[in-house]
Parts: structure tokens; C-alpha cells; sequence
């Protein structure tokens, strides 16, 4: 199976990223800030990247 082709692939990488940056944010500070960062910025990204990409689009 291919990674492209799976139906719940990328929102289970989605899923899995959230859970990492919830869970790094509740362990601590240091480096455990960078992780939950990382971990909770890039789905509000992935989440907000088609919303860009149409407003660009439409101008």
C-alpha cells in the first residue's frame, strides 16, 4: 500500500503529531516547549494551508 493512496494515512500522521505536541506539553519545559510547538504547529498548518492557497488564488 502506498502512502498517497491510503484513505487515513495523513490524518492519522495529523492525529499521531497532535497527540505528541498535547502529550510534550504536559510533560515539561526546554526542549519539551520545542516539541509541543512542532508538534501541535504543523496540523494548525496543515489545517489552514488550503485556506492560503484558495484566498491566493481567488486574487
Amino acid at each position: 500500500m502506498k502512502w498517497r493512496e491510503s484513505t487515513f494515512a495523513l490524518p492519522a500522521l495529523i492525529g499521531l503529531l497532535s497527540a505528541l505536541g498535547l502529550f510534550a506539553a504536559l510533560l515539561g519545559d526546554g526542549w519539551w516547549d520545542s516539541l509541543s510547538w512542532l508538534g501541535l504547529g504543523i496540523p494548525a498548518l496543515l489545517g489552514v494551508w488550503p485556506l492560503l492557497r484558495r484566498s491566493k488564488a481567488q486574487s
